[in-house]
């Protein structure tokens, strides 16, 4: 990150951004044998209750195929049998073929299993439940036929789980390269960088994760080299998401920001997502967004624009704008108690926009585990929260700590976690 580059214009920023911007068979023959009661033709001859064709005969009750045989009640396609109630395809099943714990099911657990039933082919879960279908805070990955539910199955526990993926036109087809692209956006052209997986499976919907640059950098300062790129996800991701880092536009003669005039910067977003939608594997259900600065701005205003899953502004405010609406979004902010130059005051109004949006209470817990844990001294006090009360599948956390105008340091991975539990 290009702090240094950043902090020449941070005089000129200090002005701007203080504004609030989831059965023994029975032998073949009776058990007497013999004429008689128990003859040839008696009750336990050949012929009789227990013989050869008997109740309890090569085709009686528990016989071959009787209730108990080969295809009986207990048999190889019973009730308890391969396709039976309880086998193979059985709805109380480990995962038949076609049973309700099958391969377009919800999970291994069946019908009676507590995951949702948005689980898809790779589905590790339900709308809410994971593989074991038990649901969980974060719910299952996204399966690829699932539907995107919001909540747990109809008896599945999972509560913020969001069910399977939702995948795009541009699933099956070659992606685009890794590198620089220019896109028109109403007659302007505008630039990002794009970083693919380099094991990227064309059937696979992706995560789409955004990273906006702070004021005065660029889309080559986010998205670096290395594992450290794109806020250091390059790395916390390991393939499992595509990367994109677009570019600015000049603010105020002092370089590349996101004034988002006239919501220019958000049709920006919007033409990317187009675009990315029909070129490549993405869970349009699973957009999400991240920047410093200027780049927490933006993540502020695409929360409020309605376009992402989940956001985590660090050090940002409402500069660059926030549509009015009901829209509910994750949130997980980060802001320095001492930062000048975008106050912490004006980076809790943009987060208390997001708890009334998600119906949270102003009561809060602190998380567990914390991005605070293990944090250098020289950052400490710090202190991370969950608001309580809030819809399910939306929580706000909020984390701040003692340092001035600067990202949040070793985020990465607390940044990844956040966004792979939806």
């Amino acid at each position: 990150m290009k702090l240094q580059r950043c902090s020449s214009v941070v005089a000129l920023m200090g002005f701007a951004f203080v504004v609030s911007c989831g059965g023994s068979e029975s032998t073949p023959t009776g058990t007497g044998g013999g004429p008689g009661s128990a003859g040839t033709t008696g009750s336990a001859g050949t012929t009789g209750a227990a013989g050869t064709t008997g109740s309890a005969g090569t085709t009686g009750t528990a016989g071959t195929t009787g209730v108990a045989g080969t295809t009986g009640n207990a048999g190889t396609t019973g009730n308890a049998g391969t396709t039976g109630v309880a086998g193979t395809t059985g709805s109380a099943g480990r995962g038949g073929t076609t049973g309700a714990a099958g391969s377009v099911g919800g999970g291994s657990g069946g019908a009676a299993a507590r995951g949702g039933s948005g689980g898809g082919v790779t589905g590790r879960g339900g709308a809410g439940g994971n593989a074991t279908g038990r649901g969980g805070a974060g719910g299952g990955a996204a399966g690829t036929t699932g539907a995107a539910g919001s909540g747990g199955g109809t008896t599945g526990t999972g509560g913020a789980g969001t069910g399977g993926a939702t995948p795009s036109s541009g699933c099956g087809k070659t992606p685009p390269a890794s590198m620089r692209y220019s896109i028109d956006v109403s007659g302007m052209t505008r630039e990002y960088i794009l970083s693919v997986p380099s094991n990227y499976n064309p059937n696979t919907p992706y995560r789409l994760i955004f990273g906006w640059h702070p004021w005065g950098g660029s889309a080559m300062q986010v998205a670096g080299t290395g594992n450290s790129g794109y806020y250091g996800l390059k790395g916390a991701s390991n393939n499992q998401a595509i990367l994109v880092s677009p570019e600015g536009l000049d603010f105020g003669g002092n370089g590349l920001g996101w004034g988002n005039t006239n919501g220019q910067d958000i049709a920006f977003l919007r033409a990317m997502l187009e675009r990315f939608k029909s070129e490549m594997c993405i869970d349009e259900s699973r957009i999400f967004s991240t920047g410093f600065s200027f780049g927490g701005m933006m993540s502020n205003a695409v929360a409020c624009s309605g376009l992402a899953r989940a956001v985590a502004p660090m050090a940002g405010n409402a500069t660059s704008g926030c549509v009015s609406g009901t829209t509910k979004v994750a949130y997980m902010g980060f802001h320095g108690v001492d930062d000048t130059v975008v106050s912490i005051a004006s980076g809790r109004m943009s987060r208390d926009t997001i708890i009334s949006r998600n119906g949270c209470t102003t009561q809060t817990v602190p998380t567990t585990p914390s991005w605070c844990d293990g944090l250098a001294s020289q950052y400490l006090p710090c202190s991370c929260v969950s608001y309580q009360g809030c819809a399910a599948g939306y929580p706000v956390t909020w984390c701040e700590y003692k340092a001035g105008h600067m990202a949040a340091p070793s985020s990465a991975t607390t940044l990844w976690n956040f966004f792979s539990q939806f």
